[in-house]
C-alpha cells in the first residue's frame, strides 16, 4: 500500500448551505448531518426522507451530490461523532450537503469512492479524527487543512475497487433488512390503527366490527367506547414487568464478559455498548421480542432481538404473558401515546423522569380472540420476522466491523479472489 495525503488524491469543500428557505432560492432536498451520520452510503431510494430547503446556485454548482463522492461529518458536540463518513452511492438532480459537513471528490485515477468511504470508517481514521478536532466543552470541528491532511493508505485501483465493492454489498443487505423493518412496521402500525383505534377488526362475519354495527360500550378508564366483550386492565396485570438491575458503573468494561448490559442509548439501535463484571439474577435477562422502554431522559422504546443480555436500570421490560391475547406489538401502540407525552412535558424542565407511579397509571385494551380475529398471532409472527431481520442486521454489521481493519492495514488482499 501507498501512503498519500487525502488532499492529494480528492478535493475537500466544506458546506455552508442551511435549512433556511428563501424565496430567491432554487429548491432542494438538504442532506444533514445526521443523514450523513447514520448511512453508509446514500442512495436514491432515501431522496424522499431528506428535508426540503432552497440553495443558491453557486451551492448547488459545489455541493449537489454526484456518484463517487463521500461526505464527512465535520462539528458536533462530541470529538467521536466528526470524521463520520458515507458514500455517495447515486446522482442526484436536487440534493445538496448541508453545514457541519464536507463534500470529498475523489480523483478518480488514484482512489474509488467507495474504497476512500471504507477507509474513513477504520479506526486509523477514526483516531486520527478524535485527537485532531479543535476545540473543547460543546464543540469540536475539523477544519478544512485537518481533513485535507488525512493520512490515506491506498493499495492499487482494482483492489480498492473490490474493497469498495464488498462492503457496498454489505451495506446493501443490510439496508434491505432495514427497509423489510421499516415496511413491517408500518403494516403493524395500519393494522393496531384498524383494529385497536377504529375497532374494525373482522367480526363473527369477517365484516369490520364497528363499522358493521357491532356493539360499542362505554369505557370510564379510556374515556372512550370500546367493543362491548373486551377488557381494559392495568399494564402491570396486562404483561409482566420489570425494571432492570442497578449495575455499578465502575463495574462497566468495554472488554466482552457474560452480563452484556442494555443501557437506556442502546434501546434504539438495539446494541450493546458495554458489559458489566458484575452477575445478577437471570430475571434481569432479555429475551427476543421484549419490548424496552428508557426511564431518563428521552423515553426510547423499542423491542429486543437477543437472549444473551441483561437490563440496566432505569430502563423497564414489559415481556408477553403466554395466555394473553395482548401482544407486544399491540402493548408498544397502547402505551406510546402516554410515554411521548410524559417526555414531551419534561422538555424544557430538568431531565426527564417515568416513575414507577406514572407506569401504574398506564391501562390497555385486551382483545378477546374469535374465529376470524387472533390479533396476537398476526403481531407475534411480524415480530418474529422483525426480530429475524434485525439480528441479522447485527450480524452483517459485525462481519463489516471485522473485515475493515484486515482490509485496510493490508492484512488481507482481495486480489485473485473468487
Amino acid at each position: 500500500m501507498k501512503k498519500y495525503r487525502l488532499k492529494d488524491i480528492a478535493t475537500v469543500e466544506i458546506s455552508s448551505v442551511d435549512k433556511k428557505t428563501k424565496e430567491s432560492e432554487t429548491n432542494v432536498r438538504l442532506c444533514n448531518f445526521t443523514d450523513v451520520y447514520y448511512n453508509w452510503a446514500i442512495t436514491k431510494d432515501k431522496h424522499d426522507n431528506f428535508m426540503e430547503a432552497t440553495a443558491n446556485n453557486k451551492e448547488i454548482s459545489r455541493f449537489l451530490f454526484k456518484k463517487g463522492q463521500v461526505a464527512l461529518t465535520k462539528d458536533s458536540e462530541t470529538r467521536y461523532d466528526i470524521g463520520i463518513a458515507t458514500y455517495i452511492a447515486d446522482d442526484f438532480e436536487d440534493v445538496v450537503l448541508g453545514y457541519h459537513c464536507a463534500l470529498i471528490t475523489p480523483d478518480e485515477s488514484k482512489v474509488v469512492g467507495c474504497y476512500l468511504n471504507a477507509f474513513l470508517h477504520s479506526n486509523m481514521s477514526r483516531k486520527y479524527f478524535a485527537n485532531s478536532a479543535s476545540g473543547s466543552g460543546q464543540r469540536y470541528t475539523l477544519s478544512i487543512q485537518t481533513i485535507e491532511e488525512m493520512p490515506i493508505l491506498l493499495p492499487e485501483i482494482e483492489e480498492q475497487k473490490q474493497i469498495g465493492k464488498l462492503f457496498s454489498n454489505i451495506d446493501r443487505k443490510i439496508e434491505i433488512n432495514r427497509s423489510l423493518n421499516h415496511n413491517l412496521v408500518a403494516m403493524a402500525k395500519q393494522l393496531y390503527d384498524y383494529w385497536f383505534v377504529q375497532f374494525d377488526f373482522p367480526d363473527e362475519n369477517g365484516k369490520p366490527y364497528k363499522s358493521s354495527g357491532g356493539l360499542m360500550v362505554w369505557n370510564n378508564v379510556l374515556k372512550r367506547e370500546i367493543p362491548a366483550t373486551w377488557k381494559v386492565v392495568n399494564i402491570f396485570d396486562a404483561v409482566n414487568v420489570r425494571y432492570g438491575f442497578p449495575f455499578a458503573t465502575e463495574n462497566f468494561t468495554e472488554e466482552v464478559t457474560s452480563t452484556p448490559i442494555v443501557r437506556i442509548r442502546d434501546i434504539l439501535e438495539g446494541t450493546v455498548s458495554a458489559y458489566s463484571l458484575e452477575e445478577t439474577d437471570d430475571k434481569y435477562k432479555l429475551q427476543e421480542g421484549d419490548l424496552l422502554v428508557g426511564m431518563d431522559g428521552n423515553f426510547h422504546m423499542n423491542y429486543w432481538h437477543d437472549n444473551t443480555a441483561y437490563l440496566n436500570q432505569r430502563c423497564v421490560r414489559f415481556r408477553m404473558k403466554e395466555d394473553s391475547s395482548i401482544s407486544a406489538i399491540q402493548t408498544y401502540y397502547n402505551i406510546q401515546p402516554y410515554i411521548k407525552a410524559k417526555e414531551k412535558n419534561a422538555k424544557g424542565s430538568t431531565v426527564g423522569h417515568l416513575s414507577d407511579k406514572d407506569l401504574k397509571e398506564i391501562y390497555v385494551i385486551a382483545p378477546q380472540n374469535s374465529n376470524n380475529f387472533h390479533p396476537r398471532v398476526f403481531f407475534d409472527t411480524l415480530l418474529t420476522q422483525m426480530v429475524k431481520n434485525k439480528q441479522q442486521i447485527l450480524e452483517l454489521i459485525k462481519q463489516r466491523d471485522e473485515l475493515l481493519p484486515l482490509l485496510m492495514n493490508g492484512q488481507v488482499s482481495l486480489l485473485n479472489c473468487d
